[in-house]
């Protein structure tokens, strides 16, 4: 029955394209839609998915890592005696911001960190060396942002907050959530020049480094212990934070998925009517095997057939065709990430459309008397 199914499928050449495109546009929907997300998303919690700390401690009611509030560095050397820590280094990020030659303004996040280990710093270059920052007066931007920043280049000289900036290296694709240029430099020129109003031996954060073996959260409530006015979170759940405190605090959720949506049901409202138009153009058909001996269940699994092998080939075409286009359109502004979830998940949706819009027609099948054909 299987094979029939399918060979009836395939005879109809008009009404199958029309169904694969149907079901092609919505599983590249839902993907790039998804991938897009996910890539814009991630951006909030760059500085904590590659700053090498294993935990993150701040100020209480931290929430997202681009705007965090001053601490006391002091409060540093209660830390580094507890069980657990290998390193605990303070760091810096906040906003400031650059003259260009034209005497234009562009706002940046400063981020300064320790330049002994450089924890923190940038881990994706470009051109130059991330070592580069101890330099007198030394900078690393982004590739993405010397537009933005008057299209500096390697060794030129920008003013931050009325100090001279000198670029020593380029970063690549370290494109923030804010869409405000990263600038890496030491914690000690990022707090006395180049950020604006941290008071002196204050900073943002408190980068911890544990020893192997440490339970993280075990050491984030000895933290918090020591020091009941921080808060202190391992990488992956503060990263998660920072995600979800944009997620939140925004429409881009509501704005992605509600397109998503919107394209999914388009794509699938065409999926279901060629697969519903389809059935009900072959009622004489089905009536006729129907009489041959046919019974419903028979019926059930032509119909079961040629839902799934629309759906299957049409998924297959859509996921090729997403990640050709998801390349072509990625970017560090716009980053496109596939993950294996999203393409399940669209292919599950897919499939269960299709399986429901070729069942839709069974009932109306069911009651087809064989004995109407046979007097027709």
């Amino acid at each position: 029955m299987w094979l029939l199914a399918l060979k009836a499928m395939a005879g109809d050449r008009g009404k199958l394209l029309t169904s694969l495109l149907g079901v092609t546009f919505s599983v590249v929907l839902i993907n790039l839609q998804g991938g897009l997300f996910l890539g814009f998303i991630r951006k909030a919690s760059l500085l904590v998915d590659y700053g090498q700390a294993d935990v993150w401690v701040g100020h209480q009611h931290m929430s997202n890592v681009d705007m965090g509030t001053f601490i006391p560095e002091r409060w540093i050397h209660r830390l580094r005696g507890l069980e657990g820590v290998e390193r605990a280094e303070p760091y810096v990020v906040m906003f400031g911001q650059a003259t260009m030659p034209d005497g234009r303004f562009e706002n940046v996040v400063v981020v300064g960190c320790e330049p002994g280990s450089l924890m923190g710093n940038a881990w994706s270059m470009a051109r130059g060396d991330p070592r580069a920052i101890r330099d007198p007066d030394g900078v690393l931007v982004d590739v993405c942002d010397l537009s933005r920043l008057g299209n500096v280049r390697l060794g030129e000289v920008r003013e931050i907050n009325g100090h001279r900036a000198k670029v020593v290296g380029l970063t690549d694709g370290i494109v923030g959530f804010t869409t405000n240029p990263y600038v890496f430099t030491t914690i000690e020129r990022a707090r006395g020049k180049y950020a604006a109003g941290v008071p002196p031996k204050h900073c943002s954060y408190f980068l911890i480094k544990a020893k192997p073996g440490t339970d993280l959260s075990a050491l984030c409530s000895r933290i918090r212990e020591r020091v009941p006015e921080l808060d202190a979170y391992d990488r992956r759940t503060y990263s998660w934070m920072c995600m979800y405190y944009w997620l939140t605090r925004t429409g881009i959720g509501i704005s992605f998925g509600l397109a998503a949506v919107l394209g999914l049901l388009v794509g699938l409202a065409v999926v279901a009517q060629t697969l519903y138009a389809a059935v009900t153009e072959r009622l004489k058909e089905f009536g006729t095997l129907k009489a041959m001996g046919g019974d419903d269940r028979c019926i059930g699994r032509f119909l079961a057939t040629q839902a799934l092998g629309t759906a299957a080939l049409g998924a297959i075409i859509g996921l090729a065709v997403s990640l050709l286009l998801g390349r072509a359109i990625s970017s560090p502004r716009a980053p496109v990430e596939f993950t294996w979830w999203v393409a399940a998940g669209s292919v599950v949706l897919t499939v269960l459309v299709c399986l429901l819009a070729a069942w839709l027609p069974y009932w109306r099948i069911r009651r087809i008397d064989p004995a109407s054909v046979l007097r027709n």
